[in-house]
């Protein structure tokens, strides 16, 4: 089982056909149609396997036969013969959005839809949410500020997500900055990867609530999706890419105006972050309070600022944040005499 769906599996052999000829250059080809569909499809020599829903499977299996057809009779495929038949076959077939779960949204609903998978809806639910939603869709780079639990990285995340399927982007970049928040990388256990992924775990388990795993693995295999620490960005130049910078606050400044700079042609960028949860050391400020500052008035570049109102966790976790405001606002709270030492009642 995927989910609740049953996975359906389909065998196509090229024959009469040269395999680099029907995949592209650099797989280019394949990774259009990957893109279009959470089926997965795997290439071993002249086989192709296609899992995933059955009606996913039906239409691939049409796409890759008529991509055949016109391979054998032209001779070569162009990304127009591939997004072509793409459209022809979703047009005519089950639709990539799924029908049982658009049909109970209002219109309004379906505006702030950020992303379709086979189980459920990604949208703006809150009135924070729908700001971010209408800021990202206007802006090349976008700060998203508040409490844990808004929603900031996941919807982040959804918007890179639906970006590569419709090809707006070739490539989705997730970093977060490793600070020791309390423990040393040298004294944790194992290689270099295993002490960073701790790190990024927020972000995977993101990317694992959308994308189907053995796809998401082969994303992560070919780079479509990397996921890496803050510090390995220095040097790079982003092109065609959705850039996502995750728990900004704890990037310095300089570490922050890295990373705006590493973007490149069509390529955009979310930063989130919550600065009342900085782990820099006390004489290091933070990338993401300065630069609030730097960047208030530059055109195409907005600020998002969400509060306890737009939590869509637990709802314990608006309760939380409220006491800790009332705590270091000084507000007496439930239970203050216990912090003396003495039992509640003053016995």
């Amino acid at each position: 089982m995927q989910g609740t769906h049953t996975v359906t599996e389909k065998k196509i052999k090229i024959e009469g056909a040269d395999t680099f000829g029907l995949l592209g250059l650099n797989d280019s080809n394949l990774e259009i149609i990957e893109r279009c569909f959470d089926a997965t499809v795997v290439v071993r020599g002249d086989m192709i396997t296609l899992r995933g829903a059955a009606n996913e499977v039906d239409q691939l299996e049409r796409i890759f036969k008529e991509l055949l057809f016109l391979l054998k009779k032209n001779g070569s495929l162009t990304t127009s013969d591939v997004e072509t038949v793409i459209d022809l076959v979703t047009a005519n077939g089950e639709p990539a959005v799924p029908k049982t779960l658009a049909s109970g949204l209002t219109t309004d609903e379906l505006d702030n839809v950020i992303l379709f998978t086979k189980n459920q809806i990604i949208r703006a639910k809150t009135p924070g949410q729908r700001e971010y939603l209408h800021r990202i869709r206007s802006n090349d780079i976008v700060f998203a500020i508040g409490p844990a639990g808004t929603g900031k990285t996941y919807l982040a995340v959804a918007f890179a997500v639906a970006s590569l399927k419709n090809n707006e982007i070739t490539k989705i970049v997730l970093t977060r900055p490793a600070v020791e928040a309390g423990e040393s990388l040298g004294f944790l256990p194992g290689d270099l990867k295993e002490k960073i992924d701790p790190y990024l775990r927020p972000l995977y388990d993101a990317l694992d609530d959308m994308i189907p795993a053995e796809k998401l693995r082969g994303y992560i295999e070919k780079r479509v999706i990397e996921i890496a620490p803050l510090a390995y960005m220095r040097g790079r130049t982003l092109n065609n890419a959705f850039v996502i910078l995750d728990e900004a606050q704890n990037s310095s400044a300089m570490q922050m105006k890295m990373f705006l700079t590493r973007l490149g042609p069509n390529s955009r960028a979310i930063v989130t972050g919550d600065v009342t949860q900085i782990d820099l050391p006390s004489k290091q400020s933070s990338g993401l309070v300065q630069i609030q500052e730097v960047l208030r008035d530059v055109e195409g570049i907005a600020f998002v600022y969400f509060d306890k109102q737009d939590v869509v966790r637990h709802r314990l976790v608006k309760d939380i944040i409220d006491a800790y405001e009332k705590f270091h606002n000084g507000a007496p709270q439930a239970g203050d005499e216990a912090s003396s030492g003495a039992p509640p009642g003053g016995k």
